[in-house]
């Protein structure tokens, strides 16, 4: 039988490793660390591979670490499993989720859908979604759009790799519980932009969060987005450029919506911006959210408390949001 594949019921599980259940089933639920799969009667099953992360994590708390440092270090600092604990002392630490991506990015190069279904459902089988999502799929993105940018692969490579992690992102999308409370967010690439999959992750990290998010995509009409604001009334537009020839356009459309949506927040990211000079981002500091998970986070938390301070002086004095 497969390393990959379910046979430990939760109750062996349990006494294996000299945990209580309802610990295991909270850390699963609060962390997303493991994702056992479920026989016909919904039961979870624990693979080989999830017994080894689970020793380790136990063997960090054991030692003072919490739960939640445990997984974090876990996710960080990509530490090689052994068949008893963890790390073996003077090893180097190896990211098994490096091989994962190297293979997967073969496999759709070969364009072979059905490897590269195992290949990710092995990831997440592994790992949190923002795990496999941000740090997996986020850098193989970035390796496809260069390896296509610089003629190493063809536009048929490029489409299919992309049409297939799109659909898999969006599968996710459409699973994860919405938190009233959040502000609601619409997600759009900049004018011109097509290339939606670094929006798309972004999304879902915002979604993993709660919030709200109308995606739509690639680029829509001039004109088109001011009556979406006008209807939906979001809270937050995040913009999405890839291209360094549509930096200009997207620039100028944030300087409209910034004066036509006065407390509009508005966010952009895309690798276009690491390409342009400093003199010309520098207006725009404010509303570049950043390239990784802790710059999104700290972009947000900033913008969340101006939002929530906004809301309340509008409240007090009887102010509408547009």
């Amino acid at each position: 039988m497969s390393n990959h594949e379910g046979k430990y019921n939760i109750k062996a599980v349990s006494k294996m490793l000299g945990i209580q259940a309802g610990t295991l089933r909270a850390w699963e639920r609060r962390y997303n660390m493991i994702a056992p799969v479920r026989n016909e009667s919904g039961h979870r099953l624990y693979t080989d591979e999830h017994i080894k992360i689970l020793k380790w994590l136990i063997s960090k708390v054991n030692n003072g670490f919490s739960i939640s440092q445990a997984v974090n270090l876990l996710e960080t600092n990509q530490v090689l499993l052994d068949d008893n604990v963890g790390i073996v002392d003077g090893e180097e630490p190896i990211d098994r989720s490096l091989n994962l991506m190297d293979e997967l990015l073969q496999a759709l190069l070969q364009f072979d859908e059905n490897k590269a279904h195992d290949l990710l459902n092995e990831a997440f089988s592994l790992y949190s979604v923002e795990k496999v999502v941000i740090d997996i799929l986020g850098t193989l993105l970035v390796k496809i759009g260069d390896k296509w940018e610089t003629g190493k692969i063809t536009s048929a490579h490029e489409h299919f790799a992309s049409s297939f992690l799109r659909s898999r992102i969006g599968m996710i999308l459409h699973t994860l519980p919405i938190a009233g409370f959040l502000p609601k967010v619409i997600a759009v690439c900049g004018p011109d932009e097509s290339h939606e999959l670094g929006l798309l992750i972004f999304t879902l990290f915002l979604r993993r969060k709660g919030f709200e998010v109308i995606y739509l995509g690639g680029s829509i009409a001039e004109g088109d987005i001011d009556i979406v604001l006008k209807e939906v009334k979001p809270d937050f537009l995040f913009l999405s450029c890839t291209l360094v020839k549509n930096v200009k356009k997207t620039l100028d459309l944030i300087d409209h919506l910034s004066e036509e949506f006065h407390q509009l927040k508005i966010g952009i990211g895309g690798k276009a911006f690491s390409k342009v000079t400093a003199p010309i981002l520098e207006p725009y500091i404010r509303y570049l959210v950043g390239d990784d998970k802790p710059q999104w986070e700290r972009w947000l938390k900033e913008r969340l408390e101006i939002n929530d301070k906004e809301k309340t002086h509008r409240h007090l004095h009887g102010q509408k949001n547009f």
